[in-house]
């Protein structure tokens, strides 16, 4: 049956290139990975990283840059700086007229808009930049060995221009998957960071188990609880509430009444929040590490698992669901087509009734696909931690966002095979894949 699939694919010459120019992309990142910033020790880093253990704030940056804080890459700052510009610019697009005004202006708008974040995201890769170079230069490891060679301004310098051309080369690369590809650039970038670190965490796993330092029945405990978040998340993320709309036609005779539907996903806002929500957590806690401020028992509540980290966290992906959900999906707009189409929800008037009719479910769908965010993000490392599992990143965020980002690559390669008629993902008849249009 896959095979099928994966024959059907490149049968398709546009769909063949684009799932190739994906994957030569995210290869052409990984090796980026191995290429370490001039002037520092990258074994030095690997020991101190494995002394401080994967389940700290910087084993989080670590995980969601794909390993190569420890490799002290290129690409030590990742995607973030570009993630946390973008945040900032669809906050003010809500408070800045004229950034709000921009994204009714069409393509014109929306290249604007990507012209600022942009020019954010070369702002703060400089100043994390600046504030690594510190960091690494205060570094030392278990023996007493140094990360930075040649400590001074000149570092600091060098350092900032490597990371910063890192994170614009990855910036370029994800837009150039959005363009050319299949998926959405960024999103790809992290799924792939995320999915390379799951070797060396089932290598940690049974490395564990041999050393008696886990029991067996915590890891298959453990085990039955991802499988039924990967569960839950696929049927959340298949699941829509159907508002019914009827559409008058006139036919020979009469007026023919066709019924349609509005579909709004119950989990509009897709994997943004944890992904934003990280990134707002990691950023402010990131700046005090490296400042080395100690900030008490706050430290220890902000790490990873504390109970502050765990709380604001949850606020904030329940903010984002909803901020996300009604920045990108414009109410006003949906009533205004249905009503130019000559359609209308039984039982509403058209006009400003329809709007917060549909603004009304929105937000109650919008509330239990924030709730179900919340329970996989937060549940399964709350599990992990009480069991006393030692590796971090088979949490519910890592799950969240690879299945999330695999089932919307999944559904694009499945649009191009259905409108080129051929088979798809989907299931149909008994048991077989979804039917071609020839049969």
């Amino acid at each position: 049956m896959i095979s099928r699939i994966l024959k059907n694919i490149f049968k398709i010459p546009d769909l063949r290139e684009r799932v190739l120019f994906t994957l030569m992309i995210l290869a052409v990142y990984r090796l980026g990975i191995f290429i370490t910033t001039p002037g520092v020790n990258r074994n030095v880093m690997a020991k101190i990283m494995l002394s401080k253990g994967s389940d700290t704030l910087l084993g989080i940056f670590n995980m969601f840059a794909g390993g190569a804080i420890e490799n002290l890459s290129i690409f030590a700052l990742g995607i973030m700086p570009y993630i946390s510009s973008s945040i900032i610019m669809s906050l003010l697009a809500v408070v800045v007229p004229r950034i709000g005004e921009l994204q009714k202006d069409g393509d014109q708008g929306y290249r604007k808009i990507t012209q600022y974040t942009r020019y954010g995201t070369v702002l703060l890769c400089v100043f994390q930049g600046f504030m690594m170079a510190k960091f690494l230069e205060s570094l030392n490891g278990p023996s007493g060995e140094v990360v930075v060679n040649t400590p001074g301004w000149f570092f600091r310098i060098i350092t900032v221009i490597t990371l910063t051309t890192g994170t614009l080369f990855l910036m370029w690369l994800g837009e150039q998957i959005t363009d050319r590809g299949i998926g959405n650039g960024v999103s790809l970038i992290i799924f792939a960071s995320i999915v390379a670190r799951f070797p060396n965490m089932f290598f940690q796993m049974f490395k564990y188990l041999s050393e008696q330092m886990i029991k067996p029945h915590q890891v298959v405990i453990f085990g039955i609880i991802m499988v039924a978040a990967f569960a839950l998340i696929v049927f959340v993320e298949s699941s829509q509430r159907r508002i019914p709309v009827q559409y008058a036609r006139r036919v020979a005779g009469g007026t023919k009444i066709q019924t349609s539907h509005l579909p709004l996903r119950i989990n509009t806002s897709g994997v943004i929040p944890p992904i934003f929500a990280s990134a707002l957590l990691v950023f402010p806690a990131t700046i005090s590490s490296f400042f080395q401020f100690n900030m008490g028992p706050l430290q220890t509540w902000m790490n990873p698992g504390g109970w502050l980290y765990n709380l604001l966290y949850l606020l904030l992906i329940v903010f984002f669901a909803y901020f996300y959900t009604f920045v990108q999906f414009k109410t006003e707009d949906v009533a205004e087509n249905i009503n130019k189409q000559g359609g209308y929800i039984p039982g509403v008037r058209p006009g400003k009734e329809t709007v917060n009719y549909i603004n009304t479910v929105l937000s109650r769908i919008t509330f239990g696909g924030a709730a179900y965010l919340a329970v996989i993000c937060i549940l399964p490392d709350i599990f992990r931690n009480k069991m006393g599992l030692p590796f971090y990143g088979m949490g519910g965020t890592s799950i969240l966002i690879v299945v999330g980002v695999a089932m919307d690559m999944a559904s694009q390669i499945e649009s191009y095979l259905i409108n080129n008629n051929y088979e798809g993902f989907s299931i149909g008849g008994k048991g077989s894949l979804v039917k071609s249009r020839r049969g």
